[in-house]
């Protein structure tokens, strides 16, 4: 991470207090403000629309970013309906990947049955399959890399400059590597989206999402659209958000460093049947990953050996690790894609894009690495033990 965008982190709007010179700025609950005096506004009338705790939000996550502005939404899903919202119209096609995360997908294909818009899911590492969609104009292209669950890495720049060309924008979830480790708009992102439940915010007691745009144009059209429908951020979840930030490249360091432990140890358990994380020399997109990322994450996934008795026994003898959804918190969690975050996909969507049924995903949180690999290992121990 760069010197600047990590004292932009620690700070996180500290210091933005003018009338009592508070260190963090109060949060200011009030949902409506008084005119000056008959249509005369001020600067903040409504906090749907404008509100001084949620604008701070909104210039550290822009600058941490590189963007012109942001806006915070409710939640990641509600970013990504804003952005779909503002820059789709009927007619319009949108790409993204085929193996992106489960509720994303599930808002793309329920749209377009609707026909708000047309949507097309690809192996967007395929150059040849993604030059056959892109000359066909779409008009918006979502990248997920790493994608979530199985961690594909695909090139941002190239993409991007390919879209340019025939005049779609193009869209970064850049939810699992944080700006601490991968900054899309340096890459030639037109926007970037962020779930802030997740790393952003760390401590998994926040709903909140956020769309940073390249362009301050773009960025005003998203704010008119996001007051226009009503998905932006709360004045508390804003508050929390900025305190979780300015602890975030703390806490992102140790999380990977405990990442790269465990799959350390995973590498080598005959009980796991396949392994994905980037910084291994033969996942898809490592080349890629090592040029564009700062870090790998501390995302990864596995298959385990066995059938369905092998893995509720092996998720039932877990102690550290919580069976939830979700990632990115301080704590570790761990998630069956097929019943969990990916049920949105149906069984032959979820097998196009490589989703197995015994596939798990972890999200490493900041415990002590040691006591993590315990953990697996007895899990692992009494799952063989049992089966």
């Amino acid at each position: 991470m760069k010197h600047k965008q990590a004292t932009i982190a620690v700070r996180s709007g500290l210091n933005n207090d003018e009338q009592f010179g508070c260190v963090v700025p109060p949060i200011t609950l009030s949902s409506t403000y008084n005119f000056i005096a008959f249509n005369q506004p001020r600067t903040h009338d409504y906090s749907r629309r404008r509100n001084p705790t949620r604008d701070i939000v909104h210039s550290v996550l822009a600058g941490l970013e590189g963007g012109a502005g942001a806006v915070m939404t409710s939640s990641g899903m509600s970013a990504i309906h804003l952005v779909c919202t503002a820059l789709l119209k009927p007619g319009d096609l949108l790409v993204a990947p085929y193996d992106c995360y489960g509720g994303s997908y599930r808002l793309f294909e329920s749209f377009s049955k609707r026909g708000v818009y047309k949507v097309q899911f690809l192996d967007q590492g395929n150059k040849t399959n993604l030059a056959v969609i892109l000359a066909s104009k779409p008009k918006l292209v979502l990248i997920e890399t790493p994608s979530n669950p199985l961690l594909r890495v695909v090139d941002i720049a190239a993409i991007c400059s390919t879209a340019h060309q025939v005049g779609a924008q193009c869209v970064v979830d850049n939810t699992f590597m944080s700006p601490v480790l991968q900054q899309p708009i340096a890459l030639g992102a037109d926007l970037v989206v962020h779930s802030c439940t997740k790393y952003l915010n760390g401590h998994s007691d926040v709903m909140a999402g956020v769309v940073i745009a390249k362009e301050a144009a773009v960025a005003d059209k998203l704010a008119w659209w996001g007051n226009n429908i009503g998905v932006t951020g709360g004045t508390f979840d804003s508050y929390l958000l900025l305190r979780g930030i300015r602890t975030l490249n703390l806490r992102i360091l140790q999380q990977q460093s405990n990442a790269q432990a465990i799959v350390t140890y995973l590498q080598q358990h005959h009980q796991i049947k396949k392994l994905y994380y980037p910084s291994l020399p033969g996942h898809p997109g490592h080349e890629i990953a090592c040029r564009q990322q700062n870090g790998f994450g501390a995302m990864l996934s596995f298959e385990l050996d066995g059938n369905e008795i092998t893995l509720r026994r092996f998720l039932a003898a877990l102690e550290l690790f919580t069976l939830a959804e979700s990632l990115g918190g301080v704590e570790s969690l761990i998630s069956h894609a097929a019943t969990m975050t990916h049920a949105g996909m149906n069984a032959i969507a979820r097998a196009k894009a490589g989703i197995s049924d015994n596939l798990l995903r972890i999200s490493v949180g900041i415990e002590d690495s040691q006591d993590l690999i315990s953990d697996l290992a007895h899990a692992l121990q009494a799952a063989k033990r049992l089966t």
